[in-house]
């Protein structure tokens, strides 16, 4: 049967979502100091709380020191390393589902790329004593200790985000964050447990999920979600750290795990194939995963007639991120017979509509968009653009 956007959705755990598009998760530029949400996070969420079936947050770090990752001088990331972030995840969790869909806190640890730190004159941990090519502060390997505490730290912000009324949780394993540092070998250099051979580089994203899923059996409802988000292949290094092939290994190692979902992060498009692969990412790591690990693909969706595709062709989900950006009604307008209607480029008309935050305005309001993919229709707000936040 051909998958069709507005079909219901149950997950291997009982959850059932309303239909088959999701709020891909965006850093929203809102957080103030110390990873806590503002007035403008909380309007954020709430304009997307009819953007899918299944809503996920931005990125939310574990462990105090484990982030901020952020642009200098823009609001900083959202953080779930103690119970004073406990409010403020309550009052997302309710923006999101406050028509009734699903919401998910995704969460990270920055390791190498926490530069919050670094601005703060605190190090910056890492595998391995490496700093990253486009990232010139040094950076320190991580003790045994260091890497068990964090492991626990996942642990715990999943416990929070039980506590705080969430539906589930992302583990965030791509991007070059923490776990993909260690699933890499351009990043870990480790000749210890925790790496040297590709069994051992999966050691560390293994025992996070082993920690989650512990917690979640203890303290959560029986149909509580848990996906993971995988780059399927390491950006920017062509395929030096580690390749598809890697991690379609590494997915083999977690499907015992029965997750509900796997994220592809697919930096190229939905459909974006693998250099002399015949197959798309998104076929390729559909042809290992059980029947009931569901699939979520995301990349330069923007109207109806993408989304359809990725979902009759190559993935169960498909998640919009800067599709949402600019039409934050996205899903709803789907399922309501109105996916014409659908937004797809930014303008000066649209900006109150899109409820972008301050930090996101000033963001894709610049020439260079702070380093993310463009919004179509950018040129058309860079007047709109104050230079608050530049450095």
């Amino acid at each position: 049967m051909t998958n069709k956007l507005n079909d219901q959705v149950r997950l291997r755990h009982g959850a059932t979502l309303t239909n088959r598009i999701v709020l891909s998760p965006m850093q929203s530029q809102s957080g103030l100091k110390g990873g806590f949400v503002s007035e403008d996070t909380i309007r954020y969420y709430s304009a997307r709380s009819e953007a899918g079936g299944l809503l996920i947050t931005e990125f939310h770090y574990v462990s105090e020191n484990g982030g901020p990752s952020y642009v200098p001088n823009y609001p900083e990331q959202l953080g779930a390393y103690s119970d004073k972030h406990l409010e403020g995840l309550k009052q997302v969790a309710k923006a999101l589902k406050s028509k009734g869909h699903k919401a998910i806190l995704q969460i990270h640890h920055g390791g190498r790329r926490a530069n919050g730190r670094y601005l703060d004159g605190k190090a910056v941990l890492s595998p391995s004593p490496l700093p990253l090519s486009f990232s010139k502060f040094p950076v320190r390997e991580m003790s045994s200790d260091e890497i068990e505490a964090i492991i626990l730290d996942f642990g715990r912000a999943t416990k929070r985000a039980i506590d705080a009324g969430f539906d589930g949780v992302e583990i965030h394993g791509a991007n070059h964050y923490l776990l993909q540092q260690f699933f890499s070998k351009s990043t870990n250099k480790r000749m210890d447990y925790w790496g040297g051979s590709l069994e051992k580089r999966m050691h560390f994203p293994l025992a996070v999920i082993q920690e989650v899923k512990k917690v979640i059996k203890a303290n959560a409802p029986e149909d509580f979600i848990l996906g993971y988000r995988l780059s399927p292949e390491e950006l920017h290094t062509h395929g030096e750290g580690y390749n598809y092939h890697d991690s379609i290994a590494f997915v083999k190692k977690i499907i015992p795990y029965e997750l509900d979902y796997l994220h592809l992060s697919l930096w190229a498009g939905y459909n974006s194939k693998p250099e002399k692969s015949n197959q798309s990412y998104a076929e390729l790591f559909k042809t290992v995963l059980d029947e009931q690990t569901k699939l979520i693909i995301v990349g330069g969706v923007f109207d109806e007639s993408a989304a359809k595709d990725a979902v009759e062709n190559y993935a169960d989900l498909i998640a919009i991120a800067r599709g949402t950006l600019i039409e934050p009604q996205f899903g709803k307008k789907i399922v309501e017979g109105r996916g014409r209607e659908i937004l797809h480029e930014i303008s000066p008309e649209s900006v109150p509509y899109s409820q972008l935050t301050d930090g996101l305005l000033e963001a894709f309001s610049r020439d260079d968009s702070i380093g993310l993919p463009p919004l179509p229709g950018a040129n058309s707000i860079r007047s709109l653009h104050t230079g608050k936040y530049d450095q």
